[in-house]
């Protein structure tokens, strides 16, 4: 099927043209003419399957149907409410390549920076607004925001907002806007609380599966080596020395983790850079665009802060720390194998995270091919018993212990000097 036979405007469909885009994916084609017709839709597809095309393509195409029949300019008509601002501003940039010159206007608004330019906008008339949800009930209460007339309600990474405590606040959203109006709905992964969240508020809604959402992109070739975690960097550099992974995604668990990770590739003389919630946000806008300029070959991402990254030449993603939620692996490696490419995700695990890659097989229906013949393989005698554990936390414990009071020594000898 081509985009010339979903029933979509001209001015769209020359939009599409200039993007390159002919053949809808899967989740545009079974989305689109659904929404046209106004229709609630929940969906469930993994990242990389092309659905922010699929609800900002019709949209646009409603709301400018909307506006010739009203021709008003004074309310916002369409809210897509995501939990990041990464998300956030990449959406935007979808739909202004999609938008074509159409007589809509459309504006971004995320927390962590001054509010003023984002009140400017507001100002002027919007029909299209994207928001993070902190941010847009901020400025709901401080009266620069109107949701009352809202048609469209768009709800996007509804299992991300889960995981970052976003759901309160999506809940006061959903008793703002309209009863009557228009949703669509999409989780890369169903957990009950979102499922629930789901029949809530739709109204006979279309279920879109184009995966099942414990899938993992069928053409990224999976692989993990069992490592110390003292060794990790070591490994990292050796598999980095390969000057083939011209770009390369790493995840970390925690975001003191990824700043050490860049030290210990700038000593090697890799470039790279971090980004996560204690960055500025011009600091990981600069990072994300120097990564997909080729300027930076290796980005470390925390999870929450690499929703967003859209990058379709994207080769390789490694994830150094292992997630402990099963879920969250399926997202990273989403990031690869896009647009039907074959692409690779590397992973590490120590003892301690056999466990996590135990629970990752089993949501993927697989097993991730082992590498065992690299110089810092260990063996791995299965998941630690609860002695192991304890014993295990006991000298985290103790180290924690050791680094405060070094600190509070060290905190002791710049006051005495």
């Amino acid at each position: 099927m081509l985009f010339s036979e979903l029933q979509l405007i001209d001015p769209i469909l020359k939009a599409l043209e200039k993007q390159w885009y002919t053949e809808p994916t899967p989740i545009q084609e079974q989305a689109i003419p659904h929404i046209l017709e106004g229709r609630d839709v929940l969906w469930a597809a993994q990242t990389g399957t092309g659905k922010t095309a699929a609800f900002a393509i019709p949209t646009l195409q409603l709301l400018s149907r909307e506006k010739k029949l009203e021709n008003t300019n004074t309310a916002i008509k369409c809210l897509i409410l995501t939990p990041t601002r990464e998300l956030a501003i990449q959406i935007e940039e979808n739909i202004q390549q999609y938008w074509a010159g159409l007589s809509l206007k459309h504006a971004v608004i995320f927390g962590w920076v001054n509010q003023n330019s984002q009140v400017q906008k507001l100002k002027r008339w919007v029909d299209i607004l994207v928001a993070t949800p902190g941010r847009l009930l901020d400025l709901i209460n401080q009266w620069f925001i109107d949701l009352k007339k809202i048609e469209i309600l768009i709800l996007d990474e509804a299992d991300r907002m889960l995981d970052m405590w976003f759901i309160n606040d999506v809940r006061k959203v959903l008793a703002i806007v309209p009863d009557q109006r228009q949703t669509l709905f999409f989780s890369a992964t169903m957990p009950k609380e979102i499922s629930h969240l789901a029949d809530e508020i739709l109204d006979n809604p279309v279920k879109i599966e184009v995966t099942p959402v414990s899938s993992t992109a069928e053409k990224v070739s999976q692989a993990v080596f069992f490592v110390k975690k003292s060794d990790k960097k070591d490994l990292l550099i050796s598999i980095l020395e390969n000057q083939k992974m011209e770009q390369v995604l790493i995840f970390t668990r925690t975001k003191h983790g990824a700043d050490r990770v860049v030290r210990e590739l700038d000593k090697s003389d890799i470039r790279a850079e971090a980004i996560h919630g204690n960055k500025s946000q011009n600091h990981r806008q600069r990072a994300l665009s120097n990564f997909k300029s080729g300027k930076t070959r290796v980005l470390i991402a925390t999870d929450i802060a690499a929703r967003g990254i859209d990058i379709d030449e994207l080769m390789f993603v490694i994830n150094y720390d292992l997630p402990n939620e099963p879920e969250t692996y399926v997202h990273r490696i989403g990031r690869t194998g896009r647009a039907g490419r074959e692409w690779v995700s590397l992973s590490f695990s120590d003892q301690e995270e056999f466990e996590f890659l135990l629970d990752i097989e089993k949501l993927i229906g697989q097993q991730i091919r082992r590498i065992e013949n690299h110089p810092y393989a260990i063996t791995i005698t299965g998941p630690l018993t609860k002695r192991e554990k304890q014993k295990l936390n006991a000298e985290k414990d103790a180290r924690k212990r050791m680094y405060r009071q070094e600190a509070r020594e060290r905190r002791g000898n710049t006051r005495r000097r």
